[in-house]
């Protein structure tokens, strides 16, 4: 059996930054074990499977370790791929997702994805915590992950993670963040436990960023950047109920797998 993979540079318009996602497009869905052997293969933060059938589309997302319930950059991917590679017309696409319908629009070289907002509340800070950050945080937070806050962007690159650490968390991952110099809010994002040490960009990531920094900055509209080596842009709005998370994207490879 063949199936056609797209890998795909989300949240940037240059080729080897942004967050890599590979995209396969599938007739009918394969056995679990199979896409995550797959996604083990491509050994990419993110692999998507998106099954269209009749202008519905069905879409999951697997880490190389496990599936899970959310991904931004491999959303972003996929949106990409339906419209640049596989000509879909409409200016906007729904996808059928473990989190529920995720809708992308598409507007010129700029796509912007509608997540559900998952802001963070106030918790105790861990030793745990502390060991993996190897940094006094400000202010620690938690929704599906911990939400770190730190002094500075300059604090924010210099993190260097205590992987084990992080990895024997109660969470999905770890964000750390802080005010930009020149952009809204920095971020970093590890989830070693996920087969994730650090990802390049995380849409995900950023529904609970933005409402974060919506209340802190007051203010709707923001641009932000995650400062992983690769790098990435997102232009962000908190709705209210919902977040706007707008990136661009472009193609790096485009083959075949055999299985």
């Amino acid at each position: 059996m063949k199936i056609p993979i797209y890998q795909i540079d989300a949240f940037t318009d240059r080729r080897f930054h942004g967050n890599p996602a590979a995209v396969c497009i599938l007739d009918n869905w394969l056995p679990d074990e199979l896409m995550q052997d797959i996604a083990a293969e491509n050994n990419l933060s993110e692999t998507a499977f998106v099954l269209p059938r009749n202008n519905n589309f069905e879409l999951r997302w697997f880490t190389p370790v496990v599936e899970v319930d959310l991904c931004g950059h491999a959303t972003l991917a996929t949106a990409f791929v339906m419209k640049e590679h596989l000509h879909y017309g409409k200016d906007e696409i729904e996808f059928k997702t473990r989190s529920g319908l995720l809708k992308v629009i598409y507007g010129g070289n700029i796509m912007t994805m509608i997540f559900p907002r998952t802001p963070a509340k106030s918790c105790d800070i861990t030793e745990q915590l502390l060991r993996g950050v190897g940094k006094q945080p400000v202010e620690v937070l938690k929704s599906r992950d911990y939400l770190v806050i730190l002094n500075n962007e300059d604090e924010v690159k210099k993190i260097e993670p205590d992987f084990n650490s992080l990895k024997l968390l109660n969470t999905h991952g770890v964000i750390v963040t802080a005010q930009g110099n020149e952009v809204d809010f920095v971020s970093r994002f590890f989830a070693p436990g996920e087969g994730i040490p650090e990802d390049p960009v995380t849409g995900s990531s950023h529904t609970t960023l933005i409402p974060y920094w919506s209340e802190r900055l007051r203010k709707k509209e923001m641009v932000a950047l995650q400062l992983s080596k690769r790098g990435g842009k997102l232009y962000c709005e908190d709705l209210g109920d919902s977040v706007k998370i707008s990136g661009q994207a472009t193609t790096y490879l485009i083959g075949e797998i055999t299985v």
